[in-house]
C-alpha cells in the first residue's frame, strides 16, 4: 500500500532531491565541533559587542533548528543542541550565495552545522554571525507546534525522543537519572560495598511476592522467569564470602501499570555481612540524604506545590501502630482469624482465600488505610511473618519480623530486612509459600534448593535492602509520575 504523507512532509521529501542536485548528502557526515552552545556563552559571558568585536571569538556548533526568520538576504535561526539554544544570523553578503541558497532548503527540525563569530544583536541577545553553514540532516517530519509540543501525555511517553526535543523538563529529568545512580554508587562505594552483576534469567521464581515474565530457552527445552528480584543471588554471594554487595539491576514484574508501577524498573539491593535491620536503616536515611544534597544541592528538596525536609530524622513506627492510628483497631491484642476477618469485611477489605492467618489482614489493613499517614519520611517496621518469607523473626514475637519499608509522600521506596540465614526456617517459609500458591496466591515464592544449600554452608548474620531506583528519581526530580523518569515506558498501544 501507497504511503500517505501530509503536505508539510511531501514538501520535505521533495527538497531531498534537490540537496542531492547540489552535491549534498541530506543525512550528512561527521562534524567536528568547538564549542557546544554552553561553552560558548561561558567563554563570552559578561563581555560586550565591542570586547567581542575586538577578541573576534570564533567558535564551531552543531544543532537542530528550532525556529527561522527569513528576511530576504538575512535571516535568523535558532538551534538547539544538549545544552542550549543559541540564536545565529545567516548573512548571504557574510556566508555567500551557495550557503544561502543552500539554507533556504532548510526546515524546522534540521539538524545542522554553524561556523561564525559570535555577537551581541542591539538588544543584547548572544548571537553567532555565520561564516560557514553546513546541512547535516534533514528532518522529514515537522516538530509538534513551537508552544505547545506534545500536549497529549500517551503521545509524550509514546514518543520520547520528540519530547526530549520540545520539552527542557523532560531532558533536565533524563540528565539527573544517571546523575543520582552515580551519587547513589559513590555513596555504597565509600561504605565499603561491592558493585555486582548477576543473572536476569532465574529457573526458580523467587525473591519476592510477585507475578513473573515467563520466557523459553531454546538450547535448554526450559522455562526461565525474567527476574522479581536479585535478593536470594546477593545472598549467596554473602555465603561466597563477599561481605557487603549490591546491584543496580533491571527487574521484571507481570503486573498493572500506573503511576507508581512500570512492569519492568530498576532497582539497588544491598546486602551487608554481620549487620541487621538498623544498619540498613542508618544506611537507608543515609542515601537519601547524600543524593539530595549531591543532585539537587539541599536536603530540602521540592515536593509537589510545597517541600519536603530530608535532612530531619525520619520517623520509625510499627506497622501495628500506624494501622490503629488510621483506624482505631489495635492488632497488638490477641485476635482469632475470625475476628480478624470480620473487622476486614467491616471495613471494606476483601479477604483473599490464601490468608488463613490474623498477619495477612493486618498486612491488608496497612495497604489499604494507611498511606495518607505516611507522608513524612517514615520507617514501618515489624512486619507479619506471613508477608516476609525471607526475613528473621522478631525474638520477642515471632508473629512478626525484623523488617521495615520506607515510605515517604504515601509511596513505598525502599524494604529492608534482617536476614533470614536459618536454612531449617527457610525451608518451612518455602514451604509455606507453596501451600498458599496451591491456594491461589500466584505472587508466592517457589522451592530454592539451590538457595537453601547455599545456607546450608552457612551465611553471616546480615541486614539487606532493596531500593526502588525509578521512585527515587521521581523523588528527587519532583515528579508524580513513574513514566516521566523512565525514558520508554511500557505503553499500552496508540489507539491510531
Amino acid at each position: 500500500m501507497e504511503e500517505k504523507f501530509t503536505d508539510q512532509e511531501q514538501a520535505r521529501r521533495d527538497k531531498l532531491a534537490k540537496y542531492k542536485e547540489l552535491g549534498i548528502d541530506p543525512f550528512g557526515q561527521k562534524f567536528e565541533r568547538s564549542d557546544s552552545v554552553k561553552t560558548l556563552r561561558e567563554k563570552c559571558a559578561g563581555k560586550s559587542n565591542e570586547e567581542l568585536e575586538a577578541n573576534k571569538v570564533y567558535v564551531t556548533v552543531a544543532g537542530r533548528i528550532m525556529s527561522i526568520r527569513r528576511m530576504g538576504k538575512a535571516s535568523f535561526m535558532n538551534i538547539k543542541d544538549l545544552t542550549g539554544n543559541i540564536q545565529v544570523y545567516m548573512g548571504i553578503d557574510v556566508v555567500g550565495e551557495e550557503a544561502y541558497n543552500l539554507f533556504k532548503l532548510a526546515d524546522i527540525g534540521d539538524i545542522v552545522g554553524v561556523y561564525g563569530r559570535v555577537m551581541l544583536t542591539r538588544t543584547g541577545e548572544m548571537t553567532i554571525r555565520a561564516e560557514k553553514y553546513t546541512h547535516l540532516t534533514k528532518s522529514l517530519r515537522p516538530l509538534p507546534e513551537k508552544f505547545h509540543g506534545l500536549t497529549d501525555v500517551e503521545e509524550r511517553y509514546r514518543h520520547r525522543y520528540v519530547d526530549l526535543i520540545m520539552n527542557d523538563e523532560a531532558m533536565k529529568i533524563a540528565l539527573a537519572r544517571p546523575k543520582i545512580i552515580r551519587a547513589m554508587q559513590r555513596y555504597f562505594d565509600s561504605l565499603g560495598f561491592t558493585e555486582v552483576e548477576t543473572s536476569v534469567l532465574s529457573p526458580i521464581l523467587g525473591g519476592a511476592a510477585a507475578r513473573p515474565f515467563v520466557t523459553h530457552h531454546n538450547a535448554l527445552d526450559k522455562d526461565f522467569y525474567l527476574r522479581i528480584a536479585t535478593e536470594l543471588p546477593l545472598k549467596k554471594l554473602l555465603v561466597g564470602g563477599m561481605e557487603r554487595v549490591y546491584e543496580i539491576g533491571r527487574l521484571f514484574r507481570n503486573e498493572g501499570m500506573d503511576t507508581k508501577h512500570n512492569p519492568e524498573f530498576t532497582t539497588v539491593e544491598l546486602y551487608q555481612a554481620y549487620g541487621d535491620l538498623q544498619d540498613m536503616r542508618h544506611i537507608a536515611e543515609g542515601v537519601f540524604k547524600y543524593v539530595a544534597k549531591e543532585v539537587v544541592g539541599s536536603t530540602t528538596i521540592p515536593y509537589g506545590e510545597g517541600t519536603l525536609d530530608l535532612g530531619k530524622p525520619f520517623r520509625w513506627v510499627s506497622m501495628v501502630e500506624v494501622v490503629k492510628e488510621a483506624t482505631g483497631i489495635d492488632f497488638s491484642k490477641d485476635m482469632t482469624y475470625e475476628e480478624a476477618v470480620a473487622l476486614a469485611k467491616k471495613n471494606g477489605i476483601q479477604v483473599e482465600k490464601h490468608w488463613t492467618s490474623v498477619g495477612f489482614i493486618l498486612n491488608a489493613f496497612f495497604e489499604e488505610k494507611c498511606d495518607p499517614y505516611l507522608q513524612e519520611p517514615t520507617f514501618v517496621h515489624s512486619y507479619p511473618i506471613e508477608v516476609s518469607p525471607l526475613t528473621k523473626k522478631m525474638p520477642n514475637d515471632p508473629r512478626y519480623t525484623d523488617r521495615f519499608e520506607l515510605f515517604i509522600g504515601g509511596m513505598e521506596y525502599g524494604n529492608a530486612y534482617t536476614e533470614l540465614n536459618d536454612p531449617i526456617d527457610q525451608k518451612e517459609r518455602f514451604i509455606a509459600q507453596l501451600e498458599a500458591k496451591k491456594l491461589g496466591d500466584e505472587e508466592a515464592s517457589e522451592m530454592d534448593t539451590d538457595f537453601l544449600e547455599a545456607l546450608e554452608y552457612g551465611m553471616p548474620p546480615a541486614g539487606g535492602i532493596g531500593i526502588g531506583i525509578d521512585r527515587f528519581v521521581m523523588l528527587m526530580t519532583n515528579q508524580q509520575s513513574i513514566r516521566e523518569v523512565i525514558l520508554f515506558p511500557c505503553m499500552r498501544d496508540s489507539n491510531k
